[in-house]
């Protein structure tokens, strides 16, 4: 690859200099967009599909006249490169680009601004120029967590993806620490590739992907094989693992609005089975996915008749209880509220709606509010016993609470006392001293 330390900008002498020096990045080698680098990169690693990166840039017509420039507001841009988030020039040129360098970017109309051009800064259909230095890349989280990150490395076609129930034909190459242990080609049903030993996180990248994508996911333990580790892979607890996926087929599951309400309601005794036994089995993110598909369905219908409107509502009540339960064994104490208000919303009186929110509560620290509940239990149920023992638990933390309150006012105001007390002697002995001084220069006894 040419580097060039200077590049002329002046009208023809420019695009001479590209035409001799440059390299032609795009696909279809149309010279659409030409690179010349002016300083090499670091490492030799490239953006991939979808990673997020962190450039400065200064864009200027063929003439030099700049129109466009990150460093002038002193703040880098950043976007998910391949995404058609930019100029298509963009894409291609920082696709090729390593991190930390710098080139200069020719770009054609057709992948810059177009036959319209940019008004007041960029006339139609004319060529631009590029200089661009890549920061910095990274993959594209999946998960508010960070715990599934991916980068692709083959873009998938089209734009329609694998949903929760779809059948998904892939390739598997998983990896810990440098060593494969996993290699094969499987077909499972998104939400339950757990069931053919495919880690959560693959599970959950599904539906982000295209078909013939090919990306590669860093999954922590949450997404991979948690705390238990698997030892048939020899892989311990808590290790962190990658997994490259080609997803080769796939046929999506029914939508909502695909099925009659008889449909659902058939459907949804099966997912409900799934969920369960998921649940019994302290697969708990699994259970989750199976209960949100049922609410997913039936939430919005109203049914005919009152014995198909009492078998919506149970459905719902039983998945939105379900999903509470699961939302407290995986420590998602506001996911937990939010369930039970829903069922609270049907049925204002639901003991476990009432007593799962109160125990949610509580672990949030919201003891008045948890002891709130669980007093609304025992109006519900007095003989609940652990009801009356989370009372207690209630009472005993709003006292510790006070308690810490007095300890921590009473040392706020002590020092404060105290700082008074300072200020006050200080203020005593500048007045003192400001006398003596005056009796001192008019010759005046004291």
């Amino acid at each position: 690859m040419t580097t060039d330390q200077d590049l002329p900008m002046d009208g023809q002498s420019a695009t001479a200099v590209f035409a001799a020096k440059g390299i032609d990045v795009t696909t279809n080698k149309d010279h659409g967009v030409i690179k010349v680098v002016k300083h090499e990169g670091r490492d030799g690693d490239q953006p991939m599909i979808g990673d997020r990166v962190t450039v400065h840039y200064t864009g200027k017509l063929l003439n030099g006249k700049k129109f466009d420039c990150s460093r002038d507001r002193k703040e880098p841009f950043c976007f998910n490169v391949g995404k058609g988030q930019v100029l298509k020039a963009w894409d291609i040129g920082v696709l090729s680009m390593q991190r930390g360098e710098v080139c200069t970017l020719l770009c054609q109309p057709e992948y810059a601004y177009g036959p319209a051009g940019n008004p007041d800064k960029i006339p139609p259909s004319t060529p631009v120029v590029f200089e661009m230095e890549l920061l910095n890349f990274e993959g594209e989280m999946l998960t508010d967590d960070s715990g599934i990150l991916r980068r692709i490395k083959v873009k998938g076609d089209g734009y329609s993806n694998p949903n929760d129930g779809a059948t998904v034909d892939v390739h598997l190459e998983g990896s810990c620490g440098g060593r494969l242990f996993d290699c094969r080609d499987i077909s499972f049903i998104v939400g339950e590739a757990e069931d053919k030993g495919v880690p959560l996180g693959v599970d959950r990248a599904m539906d982000k992907m295209q078909k013939g994508e090919c990306c590669i996911l860093y999954l922590k333990p949450k997404y991979g094989f948690g705390s238990e580790g698997k030892p048939e892979y020899k892989i311990g607890p808590d290790k962190d693992i990658i997994y490259e996926v080609t997803l080769k087929d796939f046929q999506r599951a029914k939508e909502s609005w695909e099925m009659d309400l008889k449909q659902k309601l058939d459907l949804a005794a099966g997912v409900k089975h799934k969920g369960n036994q998921y649940f019994k089995a302290g697969r708990h993110h699994q259970a989750v996915i199976q209960y949100q598909r049922i609410v997913s369905w039936l939430e919005m219908e109203c049914g005919t008749g009152i014995e198909q409107q009492k078998k919506i509502q149970d459905f719902i009540l039983t998945s939105h209880l379900n999903l509470a339960l699961c939302f407290l064994r995986l420590k998602e104490y506001s996911q937990v509220v939010e369930n039970c208000n829903k069922v609270i919303e049907l049925d204002e009186n639901n003991e476990k709606a009432l007593y799962r929110r109160g125990e949610a509560r509580l672990l949030r620290n919201e003891f008045t509010l948890a002891m709130a509940d669980f007093q609304q239990v025992l109006q519900v149920n007095p003989s609940n016993r652990a009801a009356r023992a989370q009372i207690s638990i209630c009472q005993s933390k709003i006292k510790e609470h006070h308690e810490q309150d007095k300890k921590t006012y009473a040392n706020m105001f002590q020092k404060f006392a105290e700082r008074d007390a300072k200020v006050f002697h200080l203020v005593v002995r500048l007045c003192y001293n400001v006398m003596v001084s005056h009796f001192v220069y008019h010759g005046e006894k004291y």
